[in-house]
Formats: structure tokens, C-alpha cells, sequence
């Protein structure tokens, strides 16, 4: 199975979010390279929000780029099997941290959000990941910074896509 097949499915099977969800759908119908950075139409991407949830904090990185904290995430590579593959290798890349795993259940949440030319979308599909006991971050090139903050402190440093995928995240847990 393709990752675009794959990306399919999970969107097929996502339940929530509706319209949004509909938006994902048809943009991969019109769009058969819309998994990839090079549709200038938008794309998907994978993020996961690492979580600790006995330490009640999450880890966001300063983004290089945009210079806002963020969850990882990024564009998938041709190498993901999977967007679940593709966001759990974001969030091991990004923060360092080996042995996350995937909260069950699937996606957490979806946020299409506009970027710069020559690309338009964001098409991004929203996971958590457990931090393993004693995790300790390691900042990569993509970021100026990693931080853990607790749940109370996301609103203040975050936009609300992420203070929304925070509280989803601990709806499932």
C-alpha cells in the first residue's frame, strides 16, 4: 500500500472534524501528488504532539522558520509507509527522544493551515506520542529551541492549533 492510499484510509476512517475532514479528501482526489512538498496546491503532513503525561507537560519546539512553539511535525518522505510512520519519525527527529510511542486510536486531530509561496497548504494529520520515563530531549537543526511545559503554561507560549490538539490529546488519554 502507497502512503497516499494509506492517507486515505486514515482519513476515511478519522471520525470528527467533517468538514475539514472532506477538505483533506478531495484535496488528494484533485491532487494525486498532494502527499508531497512539490504540490504546490498544499500537502499533507504529519505531526505528533510528544506528551508525558505522568509529568503533565508536552514538548514543543521554538520552529527555526516560523519561530513559534510548536508540536513536531513535518512533510512526509517517500521512505514513510505510513503517516503514523511519518509523524513518529518527525517526533523522534525533531526532539531526540528515542523510544516514543504512538497513542492509540489514530489521529488526534487535523489542521489545514496556510504557508508561504510557492506552496499554499498545509494539509497537517495530528498524532500523539508518549515520552518513555526520564526522557531527555536533544534540539535538532530544524529548531532554535526545545522546552517542556506543562499543560497550564501550552496557551500561554502556543496558537490555538496547538492548545486544540493539546486538549484533544488529553481527552484520549
Amino acid at each position: 500500500m502507497s502512503l497516499y492510499d494509506d492517507a486515505v484510509l486514515v482519513l476515511k476512517g478519522y471520525e470528527g472534524q467533517d468538514d475539514l475532514r472532506q477538505a483533506y479528501l478531495d484535496h488528494l482526489a484533485d491532487h494525486p501528488d498532494g502527499m508531497w512538498k512539490a504540490c504546490h496546491a498544499g500537502h499533507v503532513t504529519a505531526s505528533a504532539l510528544v506528551i508525558d503525561p505522568e509529568g503533565g507537560r508536552v514538548l514543543l519546539t521554538l520552529h527555526r522558520k516560523l519561530r513559534m512553539w510548536l508540536q513536531m511535525g513535518g512533510h512526509c518522505e517517500p521512505g514513510d509507509p505510513t503517516l503514523e510512520a511519518a509523524a513518529l519519525r518527525e517526533a523522534t527527529e525533531e526532539s531526540g527522544i528515542a523510544g516514543l510511542t504512538l497513542l492509540p486510536g489514530g489521529p488526534v486531530r487535523l489542521d489545514r493551515h496556510a504557508i508561504p509561496a510557492p506552496c499554499h497548504w498545509h494539509f497537517d494529520v495530528q498524532y500523539a506520542v508518549l515520552a518513555p520515563a526520564g526522557a531527555v530531549q536533544t534540539i535538532s537543526e530544524e529548531s532554535l529551541e526545545l522546552r517542556w511545559y506543562g499543560y497550564d503554561e501550552v496557551a500561554g507560549v502556543a496558537d490555538e492549533s496547538v492548545v486544540r490538539l493539546l486538549e484533544a490529546t488529553r481527552g484520549r488519554l
